[in-house]
């Protein structure tokens, strides 16, 4: 690992120790190697996607959205945000509406 391109990165020292294993060979690699690889790189393409916004478009009610505009001036910050926080919130069930 000396040698590689990243070696300008500074590790912490749980990385530091992984690092010096891997070098002392302490690890093998598993048995079906390019299924684990494959499964590994979906689930990191997976983690990526999930962490992009995504622009939507939806209809509200003007007093809605003037009431939001306004309350999100109040705080200083984009009405925009402040749906987004809300959505958000709703999605991690930190918050619950009434339908």
């Amino acid at each position: 690992m000396k040698n590689n391109k990243l070696n300008k990165i500074k590790l912490d020292k749980y990385e530091k120790s992984l690092e010096d294993a891997l070098e002392r060979g302490e690890f093998v690699r598993v048995g079906d190697f390019e299924k684990s690889k494959k499964s590994l790189i979906e689930a990191a393409q997976n983690t990526v996607e999930l962490q992009r916004t995504k622009r939507i478009t939806l209809r509200v009610k003007n007093s809605d959205l003037l009431k939001v505009k306004f309350k999100a001036q109040k705080h200083q910050i984009p009405y925009q945000r402040l749906i987004n926080a809300l959505i958000h919130q709703y999605a991690e069930g930190l918050t619950h509406i009434i339908i």
